[in-house]
């Protein structure tokens, strides 16, 4: 029987005629191997990485001298997703660049994964959540406070739970095939492919849960866009309600249609062997809306 804990692989057990070894780190081999690319890349990722750091927390204040309602909430938490996403990624591949060691402890793996997969899914979720709430604002006003409540808005914990099994799905899979992972940062798709056992049960749990979670946000933001499109006109308060709806619906439009192409570009296809550098989220770039 495979033990869950792949570090926990017994040396010289043999699976499918591969020779079993513990694994203590993975080798991230996404970005550029040329020597002389290295800092230009550093300089533009460590750029686009402090203007992302800094928009955000500029968005932070701004909403802290606002009123405490749920829209600011929302937007408050998403400066926030913004901010830790990519510092879940971004930073390591700034040392890899750095140093040009481009190896990454097994345990580190393991965190990244976890924290990438559980933060660009709670994205996901808020985004979906915000094109529902301003559903809801505009078309029941009296009946907000009924559903817009807090408990409601604590269901955006399912996108760490949803990480939770992903990542303990794929590392209780056994790795012998090689340590060099094709993506410049812990992925699920480039580690999955490095097992050397069975990989069906994890491939069909990204492709049932991406296609649930994944559509269910989808249809919601969708939905209520198109609801937003036909919004009536009031004389007092409409031109103004109108104006920023189309000031900001764009930006937030965009950005949902690039997470969700990113979702099924690599989430829903079983798993294959992955290109290098494919597949990417924005928020592993250090991109980030700022509407």
């Amino acid at each position: 029987m495979t033990k869950c804990l792949p570090w926990e692989t017994p040396v010289g057990e043999e699976i499918d005629g591969y020779n079993l070894t513990t694994v203590t780190h993975f080798i991230l081999t996404g970005l550029s191997d040329l020597p002389e690319v290295h800092y230009p890349l550093f300089a533009v990722l460590a750029i686009t990485h402090q203007v992302t750091l800094l928009g955000n927390g500029a968005i932070l204040l701004v909403i802290a001298t606002e009123k405490n309602t749920t829209i600011y909430y929302f937007l408050a938490s998403l400066s926030l997703l913004d901010i830790f996403c990519p510092s879940a990624t971004v930073p390591k591949m700034l040392d890899n660049l750095f140093t040009g060691n481009d190896s990454i402890s097994f345990l580190s793996c393991v965190l990244q994964l976890y924290f990438l997969v559980a933060l660009a899914g709670t994205e996901v979720f808020l985004l979906a959540v915000i094109a529902y709430d301003r559903y809801v604002a505009n078309f029941f006003p009296l009946r907000y406070t009924l559903i817009m409540t807090k408990a409601r808005c604590a269901q955006l914990a399912a996108g760490f739970l949803h990480s939770l099994l992903h990542t303990v799905s794929t590392f209780c899979l056994s790795f012998c095939k090689s340590s060099r992972v094709n993506q410049y940062y812990c992925d699920i798709p480039p580690v999955v492919a490095l097992s050397c056992s069975s990989t069906y049960i994890e491939e069909m749990l990204m492709f049932v849960v991406s296609n649930i979670l994944g559509i269910g946000a989808f249809l919601t933001t969708f939905i209520s866009y198109v609801h937003h499109i036909h919004l009536p006109k009031d004389p007092n308060s409409g031109r103004e309600a109108q104006s920023l709806l189309h000031m900001c619906l764009p930006p937030h439009g965009d950005w949902v249609v690039l997470w969700h192409s990113n979702i099924y570009l690599f989430g829903l296809p079983p798993v294959t062997t992955p290109q290098p550098g494919t597949g990417s989220s924005p928020c592993s770039m250090g991109l980030s809306p700022q509407c």
